[in-house]
């Protein structure tokens, strides 16, 4: 059974007006980070930008209803949103774009948007799309032996994975889907749906309307959420949380976003979307949506939106002059984590 979200109006939530207030601020500062990292490519300072700019309330929403450090994070390329709602800072995303030494991802050795952090559980994706979602049926795998051999719940964390809609067609996102379902795996399944892998549209990719459709063929739900409401998909990645933890097993969450950017800093996605289609995207922006909403219900000011933007930019600036004066990696340390080091 596909359910369908309710509007952010008519959402009954537990989240208080500070709640409501720090997913725009994540939302705002996903925003100006990504903002800044198409700046730096183009003075061309950074090799590549894969941008989340129109995913950000799929991205802080769903991010909002999990436990940093508890939880296992597999974010996809686009998981900017995510990794600062769970606790990286701006400079630690500018390191990564810099290849610094103190990367926390990889030490310089990863092209940017491979996100991951010990201390938070995030676990770095492959650069084969999909890999990460069988990364993340194995996580709970590990959950399901643990609490199996205890016979009790004794870890009740879940594995929470990202990717777009186009990898949901590969054969890794299916095989995880599949183990997942049949051992009731803790996995939430997370599709960010922008309708383009890359330059080709969803109707060309599926037979299928909604990728959460799918879910039913696997044994568990799908649900389809308006991926440009953050509130909706705080209170859908909830339920699927809560889901999880009692051992009912997974579910697929289908957020449907905007991709307000081409695929990537080496895409000119003007040669296969109109103008018209590009104004039309710009009107969900789900950033201008979630504030207007913000002021409509009396929880954010013009005065307070003016002040955390001029906050938010000097962390970003703040972040990116470290980021660009850290040192770079040493070279002779190239093949550390490559080939298996000995002390001869």
């Amino acid at each position: 059974m596909i359910v369908k979200a309710l509007p952010v109006s008519e959402q009954a939530t537990v989240l208080s007006s500070d709640d409501l207030r720090k997913m725009f601020e994540f939302m705002l500062l996903a925003r100006l980070l990504d903002e800044r990292q198409w700046v730096v490519n183009r003075q061309g300072k950074a090799p590549f930008v894969i941008s989340c700019q129109g995913h950000e309330a799929a991205q802080v929403g769903s991010a909002y209803a999990l436990q940093a450090g508890k939880d296992w994070v597999l974010p996809y390329y686009r998981g900017l949103g995510v990794v600062l709602t769970l606790g990286m800072s701006p400079e630690d995303v500018m390191l990564g774009v810099f290849a610094r030494a103190t990367d926390p991802a990889s030490g310089g050795r990863q092209m940017p948007a491979h996100y991951s952090s010990r201390p938070l559980n995030i676990i770095s994706q492959s650069s084969p799309t999909g890999t990460q979602v069988a990364h993340a049926a194995g996580v709970g795998l590990a959950i399901h032996i643990r609490n199996s051999i205890a016979r009790e719940i004794v870890d009740d964390a879940i594995a929470w994975v990202s990717f777009g809609e186009g990898t949901s067609s590969q054969g890794d996102v299916h095989e995880a889907m599949n183990l997942a379902g049949t051992h009731k795996l803790p996995v939430l399944f997370c599709c960010e749906n922008n309708s383009y892998a890359i330059s080709v549209p969803q109707h060309k990719q599926m037979g299928v309307q909604d990728v959460a459709s799918r879910a039913a063929g696997y044994g568990f739900p799908g649900v389809v959420v308006d991926g440009t409401d953050p509130i909706a998909c705080y209170e859908a990645t909830k339920t699927a949380v809560e889901r999880a933890r009692r051992g009912d097993g997974p579910t697929l969450l289908e957020f449907k976003c905007q991709r307000l950017t081409p695929h990537s800093s080496d895409d000119n996605d003007r040669s296969y979307r109109s103008t018209e289609e590009l104004k039309e995207m710009r009107l969900h922006d789900p950033l201008h949506r979630y504030t207007k909403y913000l002021k409509d219900e009396g929880i954010l000011t013009d005065v307070d939106e003016q002040a955390l933007r001029a906050r938010i930019k000097d962390q970003v600036d703040a972040a990116t002059k470290a980021a660009e004066a850290a040192a770079v990696p040493d070279p002779a340390t190239v093949l550390r984590h490559v080939f298996a080091e000995t002390n001869d």
